[in-house]
């Protein structure tokens, strides 16, 4: 079709009414007519002389940006002579320069509306319902998944009763035998006391029997456990001097059923001295864990920071070494050190001592020395180290003044969560086939 330039062409249309054209602002105009000698009344005057040409002598408008408005959005200008916003051009005779028109807002009733029909909207797409159809196993990315749908508070809930594990039933795999772990590591402050602890309270919990050794003289684990160790309380040291047997000075844990915690008191600062002349010195707390009645799953011994004949007893008794390390530099230096004295332990005292378990502890996403260590710690152990790492956590580091391990204290926060996946993972590498929930 050929556009001359008007609304309504009589050579389609048969209209015999005088066509309008988008380029023009006053009626009875057609192609090729001359135009009138006289303005139309509502066009614009003829520019003075000493104006510029360009120079808008039309209706005058106080601010351009401001367009009335109705309920459907903005309007047209009344004057004929003003710009015709839908054309897109301008009107050369009127010469009129407007500021763009400020974007369409919706109504409350077009909001209204749109808000109804996303409500009826189906929730998944005719392409997720063909999927679903062809293979049932199909999972839509439509689909929020449990984590996202629920809220972080009930999120939170669910893990603390599942760590605190209320019903009371074997949720963590038995051994067939007892293991006895030595948590050692000559470095203080690398976690030894905390993951003793936290890691015996979450196997108790999930249905094993546990005892705890306190070999440290600060008596830091006994204080974790809220275990009564101050002076003249029966403790490890009269079972390593006066050879009293180890039932007699083993403590009930309050509230943590299975568990049970041997205390250390001030005394035992001085029996490394007292050792020395004592016969057989190495393997006197070997022989108090053998010579006791009871049967046990778990058998943690937390060691002091340093190597001595303390450590070594430890390291005699056990059967399996687990090696809490800090992911910072200071905890990788020290570490050969260790590994050293445990061979030669291995050698000359206790030849089925091994290296089991390496649990990276105080790890700080935010740095990248955190992560380096991880690396080299991985590159160097392989299989030795857990998947669990522990993280900075000060709900961790708050449980022991309360008397109680993190995992009845916060049993929802993060450190709790990273000591039940490490204490999981421990119970499922001591035994070839997990056994059931109610065994």
């Amino acid at each position: 079709m050929h556009d001359d330039g008007r609304y309504d062409d009589p050579r389609v249309t048969g209209s015999t009414s005088d066509p309008v054209s988008r380029e023009t602002d006053y009626p009875s105009w057609s192609p090729g007519a001359t135009p009138p000698t006289t303005r139309p009344p509502d066009s614009d005057p003829p520019p003075r002389r000493g104006e510029p040409a360009d120079q808008s002598t039309g209706p005058e408008i106080a601010d351009p940006s401001v367009v009335r408005r109705t309920p459907e959005g903005p309007t047209r200008p009344a004057n004929a002579a003003e710009v015709r916003q839908t054309s897109g051009r301008r009107n050369t005779a009127a010469a009129v320069r407007f500021e763009p028109v400020v974007p369409h807002q919706p109504s409350a009733a077009v909001v209204r509306d749109a808000v109804a029909v996303i409500a009826d909207a189906p929730v998944a797409s005719t392409e997720s319902l063909a999927a679903v159809a062809a293979d049932p196993t199909y999972v839509s990315r439509e689909t929020p998944t449990r984590e996202e749908d629920d809220p972080p508070l009930a999120m939170e809930a669910m893990r603390a009763v599942q760590i605190l594990n209320p019903s009371g039933e074997v949720t963590m795999p038995r051994p067939d035998r007892t293991r006895v772990m030595c948590v050692a590591n000559q470095k203080g402050g690398v976690g030894k006391t905390t993951t003793t602890v936290n890691l015996a309270v979450a196997l108790a919990l999930h249905g094993n029997r546990v005892l705890v050794v306190d070999l440290d003289p600060q008596g830091n684990a006994s204080t974790g456990l809220n275990v009564p160790h101050h002076t003249g309380i029966p403790d490890v040291y009269d079972c390593l001097i006066n050879s009293v047997p180890l039932a007699e000075v083993a403590q009930a844990v309050e509230g943590i059923p299975n568990l049970w915690c041997v205390p250390a008191t001030i005394d035992l600062a001085g029996a490394e001295i007292e050792l020395v002349s004592v016969v057989a010195r190495e393997s006197r707390l070997d022989r108090a864990i053998a010579a006791y009645p009871g049967e046990f799953d778990y058998v943690f011994i937390d060691c002091p920071p340093s190597l001595g004949l303390l450590t070594v007893n430890a390291l005699v008794a056990a059967q399996e070494v687990l090696i809490p390390i800090q992911c910072e530099y200071y905890a990788l230096e020290g570490l050969n050190q260790l590994i050293n004295n445990i061979n030669l332990v291995r050698q000359h005292l206790n030849p089925k001592l091994d290296v089991s378990t390496i649990l990276l502890t105080m790890y700080d996403r935010r740095t990248r020395l955190a992560d380096a260590v991880e690396q080299d710690v991985r590159n160097h152990f392989g299989d030795k180290v857990l998947q669990a790492v522990i993280p900075r956590n000060v709900r961790v580091s708050e449980a022991p003044s309360y008397g109680q391990s993190v995992m009845t204290y916060d049993p929802g926060s993060r450190g709790a969560t990273s000591y039940f996946e490490a204490a999981q993972e421990i119970a499922e590498r001591g035994v070839k086939e997990p056994v059931g929930r109610n065994a």
